[in-house]
């Protein structure tokens, strides 16, 4: 009987609170195998019995075929251009990045032999809420976004509200929502901030949240609410394991797990 190979996983930003869970994660699925975690701040500690090393080229030491990058924006600017040039898959659950960003990530992954996945949340729930908000937008007049993290989130709004808001615009295509009322702010930003096609994002942050969000359509006599709730961080779990394990058959750079579920 033949047993397939494992896929032999890196993590980068091992240290992390997301990086510890995607290594226990990824030591706990029977098809991936964690062989690699780098973080600058937390060398020589252990994740899923792998010691954590400081520099990029011990993915190349454990023979990476995949790394999934949980570190911050400016580590991540390194850590994929390198992983292109050195041929291993990424899948990426890091945020900030501005268009030139991901202009250059194009331009390093090309059409392979390493892919990349960009992904703002990797919760399935969140993936269908946005899927959902894009089918609900031409129906509606008016749309706001309203979303809900922790307090040691430390950029405001989050990925996953400006996605959600391109692509409820994106829908809706070129019809107008219904002009906003508001000709007078009594306190500065009440309305919140004007995201992607005119639809207004607020944030909350906050002892107790992990990551959540509420979608809210309204027309004539109605409104629909589309609310996702993760309550920890196990519940991007599943969308990284499955993604590592996809990767492979996503040439380039894709952005949004979506593209890995058929939605």
């Amino acid at each position: 009987m033949l047993v397939s190979e494992l896929i032999r996983v890196g993590v980068n930003g091992a240290g992390g609170r997301m990086g510890a869970a995607v290594c226990a994660a990824v030591d706990a699925d029977a098809g991936l195998e964690l062989v690699a975690g780098v973080d600058p701040h937390a060398v020589g500690e252990s994740r899923s019995d792998v010691v954590i090393a400081g520099e990029l080229r011990a993915f190349a030491d454990a023979g990476c075929e995949v790394v999934a990058d949980f570190s911050v924006a400016d580590a991540a600017r390194v850590s994929l251009p390198w992983l292109a040039m050195h041929g291993m898959h990424a899948v990426v659950g890091t945020t900030g990045f501005t268009d030139d960003d991901l202009a250059a990530f194009r331009s390093a992954f090309g059409d392979g032999p390493a892919h990349c996945l960009i992904a703002p949340n990797f919760a399935i729930s969140a993936v269908v809420m946005m899927r959902l908000a894009e089918l609900a937008a031409p129906f509606f007049d008016t749309a706001e976004i309203i979303e809900y993290h922790h307090d040691r989130k430390i950029d405001a709004p989050s990925g996953t509200a400006i996605n959600t808001a391109e692509r409820v615009a994106g829908a809706r295509g070129d019809v107008p929502w219904n002009p906003d009322p508001t000709e007078r702010e009594v306190v500065a930003g009440a309305r919140g901030g004007t995201g992607p096609g005119g639809v207004h994002l607020h944030s909350v942050r906050m002892h107790g949240m992990v990551a959540h969000q509420d979608v809210i359509f309204g027309a004539q006599g109605q409104s629909l609410t589309i609310r996702q709730d993760s309550y920890d961080r196990d519940s991007f779990m599943p969308g990284v394991v499955l993604a590592c394990r996809r990767i492979a058959a996503h040439p380039g750079v894709t952005i949004g797990l979506e593209h890995f579920l058929d939605i």
